[in-house]
């Protein structure tokens, strides 16, 4: 069974809700007209809504005349329909609507920039342009609804295990995580950033004695990228845990990977299958850094000790050991400042990266709760600690051992939906160029 749906005054059923044993009922649907097709004196008219498409058919002799002009109405037009459910073998969905009544609730006023229903790509940039319309179009409503199931799963997720949700702040003082490309911004009468990460304020709020804590939060990072993975506006799933270490936070994070995937797989298999994706939860290895630096290696592609993961690696990767892969124990060097270097070598950190389908989308560590090695650490990274003062100073009173990550939500979205671009999946991308709508 379903999830009961809210009906406002206008409907009293989405799509979603008929069947062909409502034989004989009166309902009231509302949506936009995705299709006409006039066959002679049978007109039928597809009716969609956020749940799915309705068939309503109109025929000369047994609806009344009106209805029937009614019916040619402009594709994407916005309408409301009263009519009595028929069962139909032959119709796709096992039932017809024969409707009594037709009211366009907005007469279009200007033409469409592309046809929602075509199977005709339309192109990205001016789909962008026209989000509120392309919003509509099957596949791309898919994505978005798959979305939704993968945030609900990750936030359920939590809550059962006793974490609480917390909100932490846009507007910072400092960069977050000591890089130099932030969107700086005038508030009042100094100079302040929008946060690149929520990173240091889960901290606090772990030291705090919240020692469970998750969040959903938009980030922000000027960095000049104009590449198919890259947001400058995104939205990360963060979690961080006391008294923990960097094996608790993996085991957490594969657990909400694999939960997020599978419902996805049970609640979205229509979008799924309107996508063209095949979805098997599957699940999650765990691989060293310099592992998986000997098998790259080993298959061509020659890294050093110390280089970043490139794109064909990740993907390597995934080939080599699974669709979902954690990379632990990478070089203490190439990490944020914040990572605590492993006890039997600090040469390499308790650090890690979850890789989807060849793609990075989270990446987290154990932190440093010790002020006099964090200083060093900031140090060592050509930073001022007295710029993180006030971050130092909560590691002298008293902060557990603790661990956390986040993850993507659009570059989870990106990969699970097989999507090329990430923008795709942002609801309203934010990147270089593109700042409205």
């Amino acid at each position: 069974m379903g999830a009961v749906l809210f009906h406002t005054g206008l409907r009293t059923h989405y799509v979603s809700e008929l069947s062909s044993s409502m034989e004989g009922r009166e309902v009231v649907l509302c949506g936009w007209v995705h299709e006409v097709r006039n066959v002679g004196k049978i007109i039928f008219l597809l009716l969609r809504d956020s749940t799915g498409i309705a068939q309503i058919i109109g025929k000369a002799g047994t609806t009344p005349e009106n209805v029937l002009k009614d019916m040619d109405l402009q594709k994407e037009s916005v309408v409301a329909i009263t009519g009595i459910v028929k069962a139909n073998k032959e119709a796709k969905k096992g039932y017809e609507i024969y409707p009594s009544k037709i009211e366009n609730l907005n007469p279009l006023e200007e033409t469409m920039p592309f046809d929602v229903a075509s199977k005709i790509p339309a192109d990205l940039e001016v789909r962008l342009d026209y989000r509120y319309v392309d919003l509509r179009r099957p596949s791309t409503a898919s994505i978005f609804s798959i979305q939704s199931t993968l945030l609900g799963a990750f936030k359920n997720f939590f809550g059962k295990k006793g974490f609480q949700e917390v909100r932490t702040p846009s507007i910072v003082g400092e960069a977050t995580e000591g890089g130099a490309d932030l969107f700086g911004i005038e508030y009042f009468e100094r100079r302040a950033y929008l946060a690149q990460s929520p990173q240091l304020y889960k901290q606090l709020a772990v030291i705090g004695g919240i020692d469970k804590v998750f969040m959903v939060v938009p980030v922000f990072r000027a960095e000049k990228f104009n590449t198919i993975f890259h947001l400058n506006e995104s939205t990360q799933m963060d979690i961080e845990v006391g008294f923990a270490d960097y094996d608790d936070a993996i085991k957490l994070l594969k657990g909400v990977a694999l939960e997020m995937i599978k419902k996805a797989a049970s609640k979205n298999r229509e979008q799924l299958e309107a996508l063209g994706i095949e979805l098997k939860p599957g699940h999650a290895r765990e691989v060293t850094y310099t592992q998986a630096l000997k098998k790259l290696n080993e298959n061509g592609i020659k890294l050093e000790w110390g280089d970043d993961l490139s794109r064909e690696a990740e993907q390597e990767i995934c080939k080599i050991y699974g669709d979902l892969t954690v990379v632990k124990f990478y070089p203490t060097k190439t990490r944020a400042f914040y990572s605590m270097p492993n006890e039997k070598n600090p040469e390499i950190s308790n650090s890690y990266d979850l890789l989807y389908k060849g793609l990075e989308v989270s990446s987290g560590a154990q932190r440093i709760h010790k002020p006099g090695m964090l200083v060093k650490a900031i140090e060592s990274r050509g930073l001022d600690p007295a710029g993180f003062k006030f971050y130092i100073d909560a590691f002298k009173r008293g902060a557990p051992p603790h661990a956390g990550w986040s993850i993507g939500l659009e570059r989870f979205t990106m990969q699970l939906t097989g999507q090329k671009n990430i923008r795709e999946c942002s609801m309203f991308p934010r990147d270089r160029t593109r700042i409205a709508p």
